[in-house]
């Protein structure tokens, strides 16, 4: 090999072993940028929840659930974790003081009005139930837990009618909901007849 052959060699040889290092320092801080499994987004998993097959559909609530649950705040989750364990152990005047402390905090997370609702609901305090129900709904038109919610108090005061398209909305929306079935059997027979 001549000399000239040698030195472009030699020269090639040293700048690929210069740029290496430097391409592994550019190329780390890009891998641990991107996400190493693109997570769907909850339009995706709502859009899933409502084609799936009942073993599926469960796992999808699930992941549905925990994006609705992400305050994006560590003293919010706080709160949240405190007023779900208060809601597990039936304190109910507990959890509607940590979910209060949530909602005050936080008013566009809608899931701390839904269970808010849900411990107003459990202390048969309806009218402020009612009252988080609808505003966790108009931060969350597709949380089919707090329209089923809103459909069990519709019944329990009588209004069938509104209390049976609310159920059919958690149909449409996730058709594998429990208890669905049975409560939309139970209105079918005191609304035939009414338009729908």
């Amino acid at each position: 090999m001549c000399l000239h052959a040698r030195y472009i060699t030699l020269v090639m040889g040293i700048k690929l072993i210069n740029l290496k290092p430097i391409v592994a320092a550019l190329a780390i801080p890009v891998m641990f940028s991107l996400p190493l499994q693109a997570a769907e987004s909850v339009d995706e998993l709502l859009l899933k929840l409502r084609n799936a097959e009942a073993a599926q559909a469960i796992q999808l609530d699930r992941a549905v659930q925990a994006e609705w649950s992400k305050t994006g705040s560590a003293s919010m989750d706080l709160l949240l974790k405190r007023g779900r364990d208060a809601l597990e152990v039936k304190d109910f005047p507990a959890a509607i003081e940590h979910l209060t402390a949530l909602t005050d905090h936080a008013p566009d997370f809608p899931e701390g009005w839904h269970l808010r609702a849900t411990a107003y609901y459990q202390s048969d305090l309806y009218g402020p139930a009612l009252a988080d129900l609808q505003t966790a709904l108009r931060l969350n038109p597709d949380n089919y837990n707090a329209i089923f919610g809103l459909a069990v108090m519709l019944e329990e005061l009588g209004d069938k009618q509104r209390a049976y398209e609310a159920y059919t909305r958690v149909r449409d929306i996730h058709p594998n909901h429990s208890e669905l079935s049975e409560a939309l059997a139970r209105l079918e027979r005191d609304v035939s007849g009414q338009s729908l």
